[in-house]
């Protein structure tokens, strides 16, 4: 059993990355622990190797061995989406086995380094065998690092870009880094959509004009927006209707009977890493949609035609759904969400008692929960003269509630 064991970020593969502590460590080890191209590397080390790379698999070999010291090989950096992570509790479980990390060169430290430019506004996301959401990170950052790999490549994740509008990031990928065929492109996103790398490359994106959110709340005044014939929830209600929906940076929200797109707009920056899907059937609309969407830059809006609820089946499945407009179809278009995702939550904009009513009926047949009811009365001044009064405008409700799952 090892009575050692040094936990060794090996940087980039080639041992020209070592730090002199990582290789002082790797030569007083009696075992070495890791994948085989990264015992490959250490040919010259006359000590026991076993390729392991599950974190159960590495604690049995140390347990199994009879070295006295050990090293277990992680590529780059020991604290950087790095194996060590899910090997600490193992090596827990061992009584008297003194544990030692030794960071090394990470892939964003040394790609950022060729690129001559700093990593430390760099937003760091890992797309290499794991849930993730690079496009929702890249549309939110003005510079975004990634590792590739596994289901998700550099063509998809450009091919994305490009698809959502961004097509004009910069993006910077590096395939074997530190080796002799370290290769460096650069390019757009629409441009490196159509050409193929290394499985295992890294990405850094520029995002030139990413989707911030200034303050903490909705403030957009009415003013901001292009505005027609078409309907527009006014500033007061929408800044509620964002607040009742509970967005958060990464959902994906439906506003069915978006108008001139004032709550699509408010909700596309409060989901600044996520996706807004604006559906809308009047032409008129249609275009000051466009026309807002472009005048902020928002690329995370997608601008559905048609009416609810046809215009809805095979949408991205929402996590919120506003409701400013239904023709009638509320109950299909609440049904049509909640088979997409049980967990959503509604906000239902009613100015009649009628659709007051329908709303709640619908609820009750739904078997919605968490249901809340808020009625807007509120009046805003208008000069007249030298003086300020005081306009009343008519009472709105905002209805929200959940599907029975719902978070």
């Amino acid at each position: 059993m090892v009575s050692k064991v040094f936990i060794v970020g090996i940087g980039m593969g080639n041992p020209g990355t070592l730090t002199a502590a990582a290789r002082e460590a790797i030569d007083a080890s009696d075992l070495l622990v890791g994948a085989q191209r990264m015992l490959d590397s250490f040919a010259d080390v006359p000590a026991e190797k076993v390729a392991a790379v599950a974190p159960g698999k590495i604690a049995q070999a140390l347990a199994d061995s009879n070295a006295q010291v050990a090293s277990v090989l992680m590529s780059g950096d020991v604290g950087f989406y790095s194996g060590a992570t899910g090997l600490y509790p193992k090596l827990e479980e061992f009584a008297e086995l003194e544990v030692e990390a030794i960071p090394g060169i990470s892939s964003v430290v040394y790609f950022c380094a060729k690129l001559h430019t700093t990593w430390q506004d760099a937003y760091l996301v890992s797309a290499h065998g794991r849930e993730h959401n690079a496009v929702g990170a890249i549309q939110s950052h003005a510079k975004t690092f990634l590792l590739t790999g596994g289901d998700t490549l550099v063509a998809d994740i450009c091919r994305d870009l490009a698809a959502r509008g961004l097509g004009a990031c910069i993006v910077h990928v590096g395939e074997r880094l530190s080796y002799e065929d370290e290769h460096i492109t650069h390019g757009t996103a629409a441009e490196l959509a159509k050409q193929e790398f290394d499985e295992l490359a890294v990405m850094l994106v520029e995002n030139p004009a990413p989707i911030v959110r200034d303050v903490a709340s909705p403030y957009l005044p009415d003013s901001a927006f292009t505005r027609g014939d078409a309907p527009m929830t006014k500033e007061e209600v929408r800044e509620l209707a964002i607040c009742k929906l509970h967005v958060r940076p990464s959902d994906v929200v439906w506003d069915v009977g978006a108008g001139t797109g004032s709550v699509t707009v408010e909700a596309a920056r409060a989901a600044n890493e996520g996706l807004v899907v604006a559906v809308e059937k009047d032409e008129a609309a249609l275009e000051l949609l466009q026309v807002n969407k472009d005048s902020f830059g928002l690329a995370n809006i997608m601008i559905v035609a048609g009416a609810a609820p046809d215009a809805l089946v095979g949408l991205p499945a929402p996590n919120r759904v506003f409701v400013g407009g239904s023709s009638g179809q509320l109950e299909a278009i609440m049904s049509t969400a909640l088979a997409a995702n049980p967990n959503v939550r509604f906000c239902v904009s009613a100015i009649t008692l009628e659709t007051l009513s329908e709303t709640l009926r619908c609820i009750k047949e739904l078997a919605l929960e968490n249901v809340d009811i808020a009625q807007l009365s509120f009046a805003k001044s208008r000069d007249v003269g030298p003086y300020h009064m005081m306009m009343g405008a008519n009472p709105i409700y905002l209805v929200s509630a959940t599907g029975l799952e719902a978070e």
